[in-house]
């Protein structure tokens, strides 16, 4: 077990508060800290931050992405064509093409599972991407 305070964790606490926390969580806490400070620095070293003084929606547009209810609606419609499209495809192209832009698996990833050459993988998901296309022109 360690002490920890956590007047260095929290900004609402303004005395000291010493606490015994399992060791996991005052590495994780540690850990966080680090990563907090790295990630002020790379923002101070590239210059990523904005002046709020700069626009009266700077924050807004930095922050959120606000889509209109047609908007959700209209990629709700746009997934379902897709997913309807790719269930349309072979099974080895669908596979394929699921594992690489849905999982995010690489072509040798892929290969590997199927006991396959990369190459023939990527020519597969190629071909399934036409088939694709056309289908899509269709619906």
């Amino acid at each position: 077990m360690k002490e920890i305070n956590l007047r260095d964790y929290y900004p609402f606490y303004t005395t000291d508060m010493i606490v015994e926390v399992p060791d996991e969580v005052a590495d994780l806490l540690y850990e966080y800290k680090l990563s907090e400070a790295a990630h002020f620095l790379r923002t101070y070293r590239h210059k990523a931050y904005f002046s709020l003084d700069y626009d009266e929606n700077v924050e807004r547009d930095a922050l959120v992405i606000v889509l209109t209810p047609a908007e959700i609606l209209e990629q709700e419609e746009e997934n379902a064509r897709l997913y309807r499209a790719v269930a349309m495809l072979p099974e080895k192209q669908r596979s394929r093409i699921s594992a690489h832009f849905f999982l995010g698996m690489s072509l040798s990833e892929i290969a590997k599972s199927e006991n396959s050459a990369p190459s023939s993988v990527h020519e597969g998901i190629q071909r399934g991407l036409r088939r694709l296309k056309k289908i899509l022109e269709e619906i």
